[in-house]
């Protein structure tokens, strides 16, 4: 006799994650293998993380803190919030599942924009909860349009700013106004997972909004900027009842204490991660310079990847480019086919993929 599943399972279709160096090298017998899929940091971890990954590897026999007591007493002094403010998740991902758990019950509605990052409906779809998309104006958050769709069923909004995988932002003075419209039972998820890269000032200054009340919860990660993806682990920022009530659903032990460690490290290095975003903002205005002379049409971005459109199946881009071992994301699982988005990388990266995008370009167009 079977399982049943539950009927909302049938709605939710997997997370597909980029492919992994190793898969394509497997795959296609290559030892060159570039990837500009995930948004990754191509520098890699701070010094004082490894170290610190290192000297606590005799004690990984022993549980980790599950309160995290010391990253968050860390955060903490880093960003002048109250502990109570701060949870740690097993990354931003986590906590996005969390917060659905804490408030979603079936049939009850969360608000997001299109494109955008697909973990916010499939953590309402767990729910069985309704997702309600509104489509971007621009490449850009329409808010206007999500204030209007808000309605007795309306639990969550989730904003990505910078937004995946547009990379566009919403300013300070928009958020704002915006949140001043909603009921104040509504949560708003603002998901920061790459505002360290932002420098446009009129970025929203959100722990203002925070501390003036709003009824929010900021996502942010170590993943991106901090280097540490492989480890998992990423922090929410929200009222003390809020976060009582994440708390409330979260697992025991859900951040390993090794990724623990290596956080706290990684906050102390700054000038590692100002290392990070020069790199970064070499690679932005190559990039740019180099879409703009292929006359292909790019977003400016506020992050650390790009959305291309290539004018021609992005399937095929993707697929060429990774037997030539780069491989990259494909617009079609965001809605737009012909639109490819890649991840700022090195110097000598950024300048090998723009040389065999040319190539492939080049060849498609001539068949």
């Amino acid at each position: 006799m079977s399982m049943t599943r539950r009927p909302c399972l049938e709605k939710i279709t997997p997370y597909q994650p980029g492919k992994p160096i190793e898969e394509v090298k497997r795959e296609m017998g290559l030892q060159d293998v570039v990837k500009m899929a995930s948004n990754e940091n191509p520098l890699g971890p701070s010094p004082l993380a490894l170290e610190a990954i290192k000297e606590h590897l005799p004690r990984i026999n022993y549980y980790p803190d599950g309160s995290c007591y010391y990253l968050k007493k860390a955060l903490a002094k880093h960003l002048s919030l109250k502990e109570n403010s701060i949870i740690v998740g097993n990354g931003a991902d986590e906590l996005i599942t969390l917060v659905s758990a804490a408030y979603l019950n079936p049939g009850e509605e969360i608000i997001m924009a299109h494109p955008s990052f697909s973990e916010y409906e499939f953590a309402a779809q767990l729910m069985d909860a309704r997702t309600v998309r509104i489509d971007c104006q621009d490449f850009r958050h329409d808010l206007e349009a999500m204030a209007a769709a808000v309605n007795d069923h309306t639990k969550l909004i989730m904003i990505c700013n910078p937004n995946n995988p547009t990379g566009t932002i919403i300013t300070h003075e928009e958020l704002e106004d915006f949140l001043k419209k909603l009921p104040r039972d509504i949560l708003v998820v603002i998901d920061e997972a790459y505002f360290e890269y932002v420098t446009d000032p009129s970025y929203p200054r959100s722990l203002e909004l925070l501390a003036h009340g709003y009824n929010i919860l900021i996502l942010r990660t170590f993943s991106k900027v901090y280097g540490l993806a492989g480890l998992r682990i990423g922090y929410g920022l929200a009222r003390e009842d809020v976060i009582a009530d994440l708390n409330t659903v979260r697992a025991p032990f859900n951040v390993n204490s090794v990724a623990q460690v290596a956080a706290r490290a990684a906050l102390l290095d700054q000038e590692h991660v100002q290392a990070v975003l020069a790199l970064n903002n070499l690679g932005r205005e190559f990039l740019s310079r180099e879409f703009e002379r292929m006359g292909l049409f790019y977003l400016p971005t506020e992050a650390n990847f790009f959305f291309v459109e290539v004018k021609v199946d992005a399937k095929e881009v993707f697929s060429r480019l990774l037997s030539r071992g780069i491989i990259i994301r494909v617009g079609n699982i965001f809605g737009f086919p012909q639109f490819i988005r890649l991840s700022i990388a090195t110097e000598e990266q950024n300048a090998r993929f723009i040389k065999v995008l040319e190539e492939i370009l080049k060849e498609m167009r001539s068949t």
